[in-house]
């Protein structure tokens, strides 16, 4: 299976985006960096939701070179923003049905496989308006995975949260980590979730790639309390703000 490889160069009004960057076959790479430092431009150029030129491989798959550009809406990914903009009308059974929409016939990722993941089950008759902030993002990233993506983008999905709600979704996101069979990139200030969640992380100032820097765990949910306190330290000292 192949990774996630791009690079994008060109001016997004006054602020330029000169950012190359690979992404591994399976698991979470963080991308995190001052605010204002192009994060999450870069997310919207994967998603394709803006165009600069570049290039860009998912699985060995060409989304964009100079003769081609791939259109959001044929694109497999699957995209979590920091709200999650459900389908208001629909019940949480409709929006998870709604991403299981653009489903390929032969699915990999089943909506009784996400319900159970993601302990939607209690909430599938309920209206968005009546589910919490982190219930919201939970049923925001069933949606996502239900779309049956090759990459999983999210940006910031917890900032707009308040602690007791990410703590609430936390451990959904670590179930979702082990079982994780596609790239992910999860744009994040706070160096705890990165250190829960992340296999690898990437720095992100003025527009490019800085540093990079591969865990030696493959998963870091399995880290106790002191190690993850270490590696948030850590990275709170290579430049991120907690």
């Amino acid at each position: 299976m192949n990774g996630v490889a791009g690079q994008f160069s060109g001016a997004l009004g006054g602020f330029r985006l000169e950012a190359a960057f690979d992404l591994a076959p399976m698991g979470i790479t963080a991308l995190s960096g001052p605010s204002g430092s192009g994060k999450t431009s870069l997310l919207r150029c994967i998603a394709g939701l803006t165009r600069l030129p570049g290039r860009l491989t998912v699985d060995g798959e060409v989304w964009q070179d100079a003769q081609s550009f791939m259109p959001t809406h044929r694109r497999p990914v699957g995209v979590v923003f920091q709200e999650a903009s459900l389908l208001p009308h629909l019940s949480v059974r409709g929006n998870l049905a709604y991403g299981a929409r653009r489903t390929p016939a032969k699915a990999t990722v089943s909506l009784d496989d996400t319900v159970d993941l993601l302990g939607l089950a209690a909430l599938l008759d309920r209206a968005p308006a009546n589910l919490s902030g982190g219930e919201r993002q939970r049923v925001a990233l069933g949606r996502a995975l239900l779309t049956q993506p090759k990459l999983l983008l999210m940006d910031e999905p917890l900032s707009s949260l308040d602690a007791g709600a990410k703590a609430e979704i936390l451990p959904y996101l670590e179930r979702l980590h082990r079982g994780l069979a596609i790239p992910a990139l999860y744009i994040s200030h706070d160096a705890g979730e990165i250190a829960r969640l992340a296999d690898r992380v990437l720095y992100m100032r003025d527009g490019r790639i800085v540093a990079g820097e591969a865990t030696d765990e493959p998963t870091l949910a399995g880290l106790d309390a002191p190690a993850r306190d270490r590696l948030a330290l850590a990275a709170l000292r290579a430049g991120l703000s907690g």
